[in-house]
């Protein structure tokens, strides 16, 4: 072979090595700009969420405000008002003297709970309880009254066959339940109400604007179960008796769980709806129904309006669904899915069971939020088990570990401004200005969301006292009242008893 030959193949050899070189460059300059533009997609939806989900302090000051103003508008009876104030015909909180053996049942979500307590007054006070709770199956939740019912009262008897002799009913007595319904009602008596509306995804047919205690009444009888209602109570307002019940300073209730609901007392004088004679003691309890409060101050996004829209009660309850634990997992998936479709957060694909309403659970949610783990390695195991998302990058577990953050602070920060706008209302907001001593107010939370889920009750603490100021939040205390609502219902049905208190 000739110079010139070896010259030219050596040519067309460097040619083509410098285009292999050209075309790998210019991939990889490719998959830069591919990836850099995917992070900047990620950053802009991050940003806006961000952007709409912000709570700063005026703001909630602000909501605050509007749920006073929403308050007295419901006490007026104002037909337009989101709050309805309810009456709970509750105007004596346990004392600590009820004894006796009593029932409670307590409805109020996916699980419903039967209690019941042996009292032994002043001194003796809960001398032993024992309670189960069942889960409805959830066609029960979409079904008949009388389907749901009948299956309530069938595993009440069932519970109460399980008596053992800790437990007296003394001869001749007819065992009394106190029922938790936490449910909107239009209370008309002590043990009597008739449902408004259903609400935390159950929709069941023939029971608005029935009495929930003559359903509950006639279930027990077609059950042959000898029992009798004597005070029907909502969660809150149980949770209130029983957080009275052991600190005599508990002035309001709030259930924060997978619905959410407020409860305080209230001047009776200060109830201008309130009709007859002023109770004895000056004061009634307040069932507020709280989830249904709305104001343009509140902080909703796209996530929220959609979620509303595709609800089982579309234009209702926008609070509730803001910070209870029905939602706060499924407003994480609709962010999620946003990121999935419009950044290939997840890879190119968007995982199908993303796309599927409520498979994210707000306990799974709390769960991925508290991975404490260097790589977030049970965050990727709950990504891929729920949600079917297989070898998540670092970086997607990250961003799913802000979005959960985000989502969490925004429902923990907008309780606290409820608490708060509660507080205002009691002028319990602020220090004596007339130099007279602190009033210790106590406010008794109960729920799942609150209790199990620390970084949401954490946040909701520090930012109710951050919106008191150091010197009032010095006398207010947030204090977890376990199953508060259940014990609070049997001591309503030992206090409201057809045989008075005392054996």
């Amino acid at each position: 072979m000739g110079k010139g030959a070896v010259v030219g193949t050596a040519v067309v050899v460097c040619a083509a090595v410098v285009g292999v070189a050209v075309v790998v460059s210019r991939r990889r300059r490719s998959k830069r700009e591919a990836e850099e533009e995917k992070r900047k997609k990620v950053a802009a939806v991050i940003e806006e969420v961000e952007h709409k989900f912000s709570t700063p302090t005026a703001l909630l000051r602000g909501i605050a405000d509007a749920m006073v103003e929403e308050m007295e508008r419901g006490l007026r009876a104002d037909p337009h008002a989101p709050l309805k104030m309810l009456i709970s015909y509750v105007d004596n909180l346990p004392t600590g003297d009820e004894h006796g053996l009593f029932y409670a049942l307590d409805l109020g979500g996916t699980n419903f709970r039967v209690i019941r307590v042996q009292l032994g007054g002043r001194e003796k006070r809960v001398v032993t309880q024992q309670y189960e709770e069942v889960s409805i199956p959830p066609h029960l939740m979409v079904g008949t009254s009388m389907e749901l019912f009948d299956f309530i009262a069938a595993e009440l008897e069932e519970f109460v066959k399980t008596e053992g002799e800790d437990f007296h009913l003394p001869e001749g007595r007819q065992r009394e339940l106190g029922f938790t319904f936490s449910f909107p009602v239009h209370q008309t008596s002590i043990s009597s109400g008739t449902l408004i509306k259903w609400t935390k995804r159950f929709s069941i047919n023939g029971t608005v604007g029935e009495d929930v205690v003559a359903e509950l009444s006639r279930a027990m009888e077609r059950q042959g179960l000898d029992m009798k209602v004597t005070a029907l109570v909502n969660d809150t307002v149980g949770t209130l008796a029983g957080g009275r019940y052991v600190d005599n300073d508990v002035v309001a209730a709030v259930i924060l769980g997978t619905g959410t609901n407020a409860a305080y007392v209230e001047h009776a004088n200060a109830i201008p709806k309130w009709s007859g004679l002023l109770p004895k003691s000056g004061n009634m309890v307040i069932n507020m129904e709280w989830g249904n409060f709305k104001s343009e101050m509140l902080p909703h996004s796209e996530y929220d309006s959609a979620l509303d829209f595709e609800s089982l009660n579309p234009g209702e309850q926008i609070y509730e669904k803001m910070i209870s634990g029905m939602y706060l997992g499924e407003i994480v998936r609709r962010i999620l899915l946003k990121l999935a479709h419009d950044t290939s957060l997840f890879g190119d694909v968007v995982p199908p069971k993303l796309e599927q309403l409520f498979i994210l659970r707000t306990p799974d949610m709390s769960a991925m939020h508290h991975d404490t783990s260097h790589d977030l390695k049970h965050l990727g195991s709950k990504l891929k088990d729920i949600l079917g998302v297989d070898d998540t990058s670092l970086e997607a577990r990250y961003i799913t570990l802000h979005i959960c953050d985000l989502v969490a602070e925004r429902g923990a920060r907008l309780a606290a401004a409820g608490i708060y706008g509660i507080l205002k209302k009691l002028g319990r907001d602020r220090v004596p200005s007339d130099g007279s001593q602190k009033q210790r107010t106590v406010i008794a939370l109960d729920g799942g969301l609150y209790e199990h889920y620390k970084k949401f009750s954490a946040c909701l603490e520090a930012t109710l006292a951050d919106l008191l100021g150091e010197e009032a939040a010095s006398s207010v205390v947030v204090k977890l009242a376990n199953d508060g609502s259940g014990i609070g219902a049997a001591l309503l049905a030992a206090s409201h008893s057809q045989y008075a208190t005392g054996e």
